[in-house]
């Protein structure tokens, strides 16, 4: 089984909470966390951008990640959303089992 952890930067919590509500709407992923605000500095365009952002952490099962990936780079403000895959190892046997049946889209009603 492999679950994943997928990391997302958005320009805000509405956004954040737009994009977590579809998600899990649409089953591609079984649950989101949301924080609210980070700070973050990056370089774009030649100019070192210092901003406030919310961050949205959701799992979801491997087979998922592909199509995950495109349907947010649909409805995302920015032109290039740091959208990345990081593999869970190790775990709650019973969460991961749980993620993978919340994913699985031909379960859902």
């Amino acid at each position: 089984m492999k679950i994943y952890l997928i990391y997302i930067t958005t320009q805000n919590y509405s956004e954040a909470k737009k994009i977590s509500t579809l998600l899990i709407k649409e089953r591609y992923v079984a649950c989101v966390n949301i924080i609210k605000s980070v700070d973050s500095i990056y370089r774009w365009k030649g100019k070192i951008i210092n901003t406030k952002e919310s961050v949205v952490i959701a799992k979801t099962d491997k087979k998922t990640i592909s199509k995950l990936i495109k349907k947010i780079k649909l409805i995302h403000s920015y032109d290039c959303p740091c959208i990345v895959a990081v593999p869970i190892v190790n775990g709650n046997n019973d969460f991961l089992k749980w993620v993978k049946s919340e994913t699985d889209k031909s379960t859902s009603a």
